[in-house]
This record gives C-alpha cells, sequence and structure tokens, in this order.
C-alpha cells in the first residue's frame, strides 16, 4: 500500500475549483457524456475486478464470492440497469396545466446539480463509493470522492483507477482521514451524499447548512427482525443467518437483533445454530467466505457486548487476526448492553415478546430503523407491520434483500437516514427537477 499524502485544505479548494470548471464547460449534460462515464466506470470493474476484490479481501477479510457478488457485481448491476433505462429517465415530462393557463404547454426536465461530494464507509468500500457515483454521472454531475481511510487498501485502488478511467477534469479522489474531510465539508458543494453513522452524519448536516447544500444521508441504526408464531423456522433461521453474518455483520441492513413472538424463540435457536453451522462448517475461522473485522477497537466494542445473554453458538474470537465467530445470545434483556446501540458485527441477540402487540410497541418506543424484517405467515401480521411502524424499508421473508433491486428506493427515515437511492432514485437525487412553462403571446 501507498503512503498517505495528506490533502490540504488548499489542494481540496483547487480540487472543487477545477471541477466546477469543467462542470461551467456544459460538456457533462450531453448524454454521450454520462453513457460514456458510465460504461467507463463498467470497464474499469471488469478489467480490474480481481484487483478489487483482493484489496477488499486485505481490508476486510472478504472472500472472493463475497466481494465480488456485494461490491463488483452489485456495482456492475447498478450501472447495466442505468444505461439500460437512461434515455427513458432523461426524457422530459409532461404536466397538465389548470384550464386557466391554456393554451400553453408545461413539463419538468431534469438538470444536473454541479459539483457532488461522496464520502463512503468502510464496510462496503467499494459499492457505497461507487454507487452513488454512478447516479451522479447519470444525472450529469462532477463528483468528489472520498474513500474510506479504514479500507486503505480499496481507497488506494480507488484513487489509482478512476482517474485513470473517468474523465479527470469531471470526477476527483480525495483520499484521507478527518483532516481532510474536514477541508472538503468546508467547501461548496451542490449535494452531499453520504453514507456511515449519525455522528459524523450530523457533522455533515452541520457543514452543509452553512452553503444551503442539499444532503443524502444513509446512516444505519438496530434493524428488527420479527418472528412470527406459525413460521418455518428452518427457513426464518437459513435467511436471518445469510443476511446477518454477511460481511462479519458488518452491514448497516444487517438484522440487528430478534423479536421471538410468544414460544418461537427455543425452536428458533436450535435453528440458528444449526444454519451457522452449515453456512460456515464446525470452524468459521477457517471458511473461505466468512470476513474479519474491520480493526481492533471495533473488535474490543464487539466482544464486550458477548456477555448480554447466552451463547447459544459462537462467541469464539481471536483479536490477533480480528476473528469473531457468528454469534447467538439468548435470553437477551431490552436494556442489555447489546441491545443499547447498532451491533455492526456478527452477533445476533434474541429478544422474547408475548406477541405481536409486544413487539410493534418495542420497534415503535426506539429509533425508526433503516429496514425492517418479519417471517410471519399472517396476512393480518404483515398488514399491521405495513401500516402500524416506520421504518426505511420493510422486507416480509429474506433480509437485506430489498438493497438487490433497483427500482427499489434505498434510504432511512429518522435516526437511519434521509433520503434515498438506487436506480431511477439516483437520478432524482443527484438532479434538479426544473418547471418549464411555455405560454404563447
Amino acid at each position: 500500500m501507498a503512503p498517505h499524502t495528506p490533502t490540504t485544505p488548499l489542494d481540496v479548494a483547487a480540487v472543487v475549483a477545477r471541477l466546477r470548471a469543467t462542470f461551467a464547460t456544459h460538456r457533462t449534460r450531453s448524454t454521450a457524456w454520462r453513457r460514456g462515464q458510465l460504461e467507463a466506470l463498467r470497464t474499469l470493474l471488469t478489467e480490474h475486478a480481481d484487483e478489487l476484490v483482493a484489496a477488499l479481501h486485505e481490508d476486510l477479510g472478504k472472500g472472493p464470492k463475497e466481494a465480488y457478488r456485494t461490491e463488483v457485481g452489485f456495482t456492475i448491476n447498478e450501472i447495466d440497469h442505468t444505461l439500460a433505462h437512461l434515455d427513458d429517465w432523461l426524457a422530459s415530462r409532461p404536466a397538465d396545466l389548470p384550464e386557466r393557463l391554456l393554451p400553453a404547454t408545461g413539463h419538468v426536465v431534469r438538470e444536473p446539480l454541479g459539483v457532488v461530494l461522496v464520502i463512503a464507509p468502510w464496510n462496503y468500500p467499494l459499492q457505497l463509493a461507487l454507487a452513488p457515483l454512478v447516479g451522479a454521472l447519470a444525472a450529469g454531475n462532477c463528483a468528489v470522492v472520498k474513500p474510506s481511510e479504514l479500507a486503505p487498501a480499496t481507497s488506494t485502488a480507488l484513487a489509482r483507477l478512476l482517474p485513470r478511467h473517468l474523465d479527470d477534469e469531471a470526477v476527483a479522489v480525495v483520499e484521507g482521514a478527518v483532516p481532510e474531510t474536514t477541508a472538503l465539508l468546508e467547501q461548496r458543494f451542490d449535494h452531499l451524499f453520504y453514507t456511515g453513522n449519525g455522528t459524523v452524519g450530523r457533522i455533515v448536516m452541520a457543514a452543509a447548512a452553512k452553503h444551503l447544500t442539499p444532503v443524502t444521508l444513509e446512516l444505519g441504526g438496530k434493524s428488527p427482525t420479527v418472528v412470527d408464531l406459525g413460521t418455518d423456522l428452518a427457513v426464518a433461521a437459513q435467511r436471518i443467518v445469510s443476511g446477518k453474518f454477511l460481511n462479519a455483520g458488518q452491514t448497516c441492513v444487517a438484522p440487528d437483533y430478534v423479536l421471538a413472538v410468544g414460544d418461537t424463540a427455543e425452536g428458533l435457536e436450535e435453528h440458528l445454530a444449526e444454519a451457522v453451522r452449515e453456512r460456515f462448517g464446525a470452524d468459521p475461522a477457517a471458511a473461505p467466505e466468512y470476513g474479519r473485522i474491520v480493526n481492533e477497537r471495533h473488535f474490543d466494542r464487539l466482544t464486550a457486548l458477548l456477555g448480554s445473554g447466552r451463547t447459544v453458538v459462537g462467541g469464539i474470537h481471536d483479536r490477533a487476526t480480528r476473528y469473531l465467530a457468528p454469534t447467538v445470545l439468548a435470553d437477551v434483556t431490552p436494556d442489555a448492553p447489546v441491545m443499547r446501540e447498532e451491533i455492526f458485527g456478527p452477533i445476533l441477540p434474541i429478544v422474547r415478546v408475548p406477541d405481536l402487540d409486544a413487539a410493534i410497541a418495542f420497534i415503535n418506543e426506539r429509533d425508526k430503523p433503516l429496514a425492517l424484517y418479519a417471517f410471519t405467515a399472517s396476512d393480518d401480521t404483515r398488514h399491521r407491520l405495513l401500516t402500524e411502524t416506520s421504518s426505511g424499508a420493510l422486507t416480509f421473508g429474506l433480509p437485506v434483500a430489498h438493497l438487490t433491486a433497483p427500482d427499489l428506493p434505498f434510504g432511512g427515515v429518522g435516526e437511519s437516514g434521509m433520503g434515498r437511492y438506487h436506480g431511477e432514485y439516483s437520478l432524482d437525487t443527484f438532479s434538479h427537477s426544473k418547471a418549464v412553462l411555455d405560454k404563447p403571446a
């Protein structure tokens, strides 16, 4: 890994000024330029896939299949979906006008915002840097990408490859840590897109307020999973394990905890333990597709939570390799340490609730989550969860899956974030919908 060269506030200002000068030429507005940039980004991902997968393994211990599927392949799919629909999305949309304005015509056009900033996190350092960039380029913007310093191998790869493949007068990468991010936030952008935690999200929003810059905040929170009476517990356990322990639990939409309704907890415990063994083997440390905790600080934070309940499976850990086994905790109380903050790691607590009323009350007494998952055979339960709770997304039967559907908006609500993206929603985020009225003389 190349040594880090700090970017000074003066350097950052020059980068933004260069991009503004490019945007002023209007060349990024053409559909041909937008398509060319998206196709070039796709080429980057296909030609350098092995290199990027290796960087992800170095940063997070990601296995090659998971790294490709959730980062490289995910972003390629987002590009392909955007290219397939871009002409339709950019077409002006006619608007009906009131009779008193006739004869006249009205329509809505999407125009680019200008120069935007994308601040990416460390847990999916490739996907969460480039998927927003897809929307920014499709909308005709210039963009600064700030990769996470906690995923240095991926950051270095992005800093080297993006200028090689994309228009380097329109897209820039700024590496670094807090000083560089602070310098960036002092600049005036036309949109700020941040993925991370709420603490930094507040800093980003406060900085944006000084310039009246709109923001998209993709945050996190404790996403519950309700397991209702009458559920096929074996299927539920397999799907919960798949979503929870992806990327060693370091996923913003991972099931954070289970609300086991009635007497489902006992059977669910057994099935979860079996599902972990089926997916990762008797020794998950040797499983090629099981990752590691990003750094020792997060490792220490997570291992301090292991005493919050009875260990059903897992609990084994090794600080030297930052390995923490897929862990399920039972008999967890609502006030246990593991229930006080987003876990963001491979620990799954099970909390018992007597009925659906208690489960809904439990959810509503806390911050609105980024996602709410449920396993139920009851239409009434589905309806009540849909109408009596609020969350960024609601998914029945398959945690995390909504993230992979580009026609579904992805984003939070309340403490879990604001704004949305993916597919056409990304174009909305990085565009201004301009009203145009034409009244003949």
